[in-house]
């Protein structure tokens, strides 16, 4: 794959004022994604020209990418970055960036269209917002090529075993993902388990404490891969979501909700784990974003609840790359809140 082409800001404020930018860039036109070297390199656009291109910029049908090699707390930087999607720091970091949109424009475009909507919008309509991109996408010929490299599997029976474990100490709830030989993959049993759970929570104001953590090596390793795509059609597998919502019942109770996360903590393991009011990162636990991968976005809540903790941009950065954080890195970022001790 070739370089990415990197305008100045000059250039790009002169590129976006034609009538064709928004047909340029994208999916649909020679450039997948729009990045601005925003230090320099083709001299200072005019006065005013940080909102003109802000504006222009929220149109673009792909994602637009701020590369500050002097780093993301430079005075150009802060002046320009909030006016893209995700920031990069060198040619390496824009490399990855553009490899996934590259690999999956249509999902890194709405991807970043999806994120943007997260200025203004409340944690309900995010979630619709969210789940309607990801219905959008799994009618896809993105999703399509991912699900037929990788074939579902025929689903294996785990007998009487509950794929959550539900107990009352005193005033705690404590819930625990119980999926240990597939690393807790989030599976429809579990979603409904969880919203069952939480809705205990919410109903019972003397639980002052609902601690959810995950059986085995693993916090959850994501969405049940073999249950992708498997509802009749994708505007069903929208109302679902949007009706069995775990994120919601997670945001509800948020200030109640304690994560402690370990090892695997990826895609809607990573999504749910957010929305608690704290997390405790165990030092074994990593999290990442796939979704791009396959054709698809984040679908468990995962593009309201991190914007909420890290910022639209290193949310932009965890999607856009596919990358893995360990954590100290997420402590640092605040995706969590404390690091917890080895059990």
């Amino acid at each position: 794959m070739s370089a990415p082409r990197v305008h100045s800001l000059a250039e790009a404020v002169a590129r976006l004022r034609a009538s064709d930018a928004a047909e340029a860039f994208g999916p649909l036109g020679s450039e997948p994604l729009l990045a601005v070297d925003v230090e320099g390199g083709g001299g200072s656009p005019l006065p005013g020209a940080a909102d003109a291109l802000r504006a222009r910029l929220e149109r673009l049908p792909c994602p637009t990418v701020a590369v500050a090699r002097g780093g993301a707390r430079g005075a150009a930087a802060k002046r320009w970055s909030p006016a893209f999607d995700v920031v990069v720091e060198s040619d390496a970091e824009l490399a990855r960036v553009a490899e996934t949109t590259a690999r999956t424009p249509i999902a890194a475009a709405t991807c970043a269209q999806l994120l943007r909507l997260g200025v203004w919008r409340d944690v309900e309509g995010g979630l619709v917002a969210e789940s309607l991109a990801y219905a959008t996408l799994q009618a896809g010929p993105e999703f399509a090529a991912w699900r037929d490299a990788h074939p579902a599997r025929p689903v294996r029976s785990e007998g009487d075993a509950p794929p959550l474990r539900v107990v009352r100490e005193g005033e705690r709830l404590h819930v625990t993902l119980h999926r240990p030989a597939r690393r807790n993959a989030f599976s429809a049993a579990m979603r409904d388990a969880l919203v069952e759970a939480l809705a205990l929570a919410l109903e019972d104001g003397s639980l002052r404490e609902v601690l959810l953590d995950g059986a085995g090596p693993a916090f959850c390793a994501g969405g049940d891969l073999d249950e992708f795509g498997t509802r009749p059609d994708p505007a069903t597998a929208h109302l679902v979501r949007t009706t069995r919502s775990a994120a919601r019942a997670l945001a509800a109770c948020a200030p109640r909700v304690v994560a402690v996360v370990h090892g695997a903590c990826i895609g809607a393991g990573l999504e749910l784990a957010a929305f608690a009011g704290r997390v405790r990162a165990r030092p074994d636990a990593r999290f990442a974003l796939p979704e791009l991968a396959m054709g698809l976005v984040p679908g468990a809540g995962g593009t309201v609840s991190l914007p909420r903790r890290i910022g639209r941009h290193r949310t932009a950065w965890l999607a856009l790359t596919g990358t893995a954080i360990d954590a100290a890195t997420a402590l640092d970022w605040g995706l969590a809140d404390e690091l917890a001790p080895a059990p």
